[in-house]
């Protein structure tokens, strides 16, 4: 059984400025994936009408996906589209220990605090953790062990879809991502935490998203999240170009 790469990339048609800077993603994790020997697998339809449910979430369904699409394997990285992995990046399968793994979100407090509080307080009853615990879901390696987690945070958003609507428009927080957390903590799920240089994310408030393109000797993955004066992802669209034509056009 090969290991997956999965990863969510839906062409907006209205939204074309924010899909286009992704192609150089998907370049890079399937350079990545044939050198390791590793399955990529792309979902770039809709699954729901996004007056339900918006592809953020379409993350959660990755076991049925692949189970429909006879797809047999040992595990899984969930990766964003919005994310450049080097080609000489380790095979992290093989740190996993079969743990559920993923990467402290080291940066954002302010959106990430601001997160936490909403959620426990509209939707988790109180409950609540240390916020060195809180992980970024753009870089997450799981297995078949977790597919009962992931189906309960389906149920849990069709339960209380309403009430998560209203949290993220009222208080401007993050959508899946805080949920998964909540789950993984209020469920105890065995959980490693890989380094920074496998989901490198506020690059550009790190003062590291530079010119000379420093991130690409600090790490391995590169998160273009939570650029300044980013109009209509521009700033994505040129800093993904860049990172992939120095790291991948001198490849044969």
């Amino acid at each position: 059984m090969k290991n997956v790469i999965f990863m969510t990339n839906i062409r907006d048609e209205s939204k074309l400025d924010r899909s286009e800077p992704y192609k150089y993603s998907v370049k890079s994790w399937k350079y990545w994936c044939e050198k390791n020997n590793v399955e990529f697998f792309m979902l770039d339809q809709y699954m729901f009408d996004t007056n339900y449910m918006i592809p953020n979430w379409y993350k959660l369904y990755v076991f049925d996906l692949l189970d429909n699409n006879d797809i047999d394997y040992n595990q899984i990285a969930i990766v964003d589209a919005d994310t450049i992995v080097h080609p000489d990046c380790p095979n992290f399968f093989e740190m996993s220990d079969n743990k559920f793994c993923a990467v402290h979100n080291d940066g954002s407090y302010d959106w990430v605090c601001r997160s936490m509080e909403n959620y426990s307080k509209h939707l988790f009853n109180g409950f609540t953790f240390p916020i060195w615990e809180y992980i970024n879901s753009g870089f997450i390696i799981l297995n078949k062990k977790h597919k009962k987690l992931y189906k309960d945070i389906i149920n849990f958003y069709t339960e209380n879809r309403e009430s998560i609507v209203s949290v993220q428009k009222n208080f401007g927080v993050g959508t899946d991502q805080p949920i998964i957390n909540f789950f993984l903590q209020k469920q105890n799920v065995d959980l490693k935490l890989l380094s920074y240089k496998f989901n490198m994310q506020d690059m550009a408030l790190k003062e590291i998203l530079t010119e000379d393109l420093l991130f690409t000797k600090l790490g391995w993955i590169y998160h273009y999240n939570a650029i300044p004066d980013n109009h209509d992802s521009s700033l994505t669209l040129y800093w993904m170009k860049k990172t992939y034509e120095e790291l991948y056009d001198n490849i044969s």
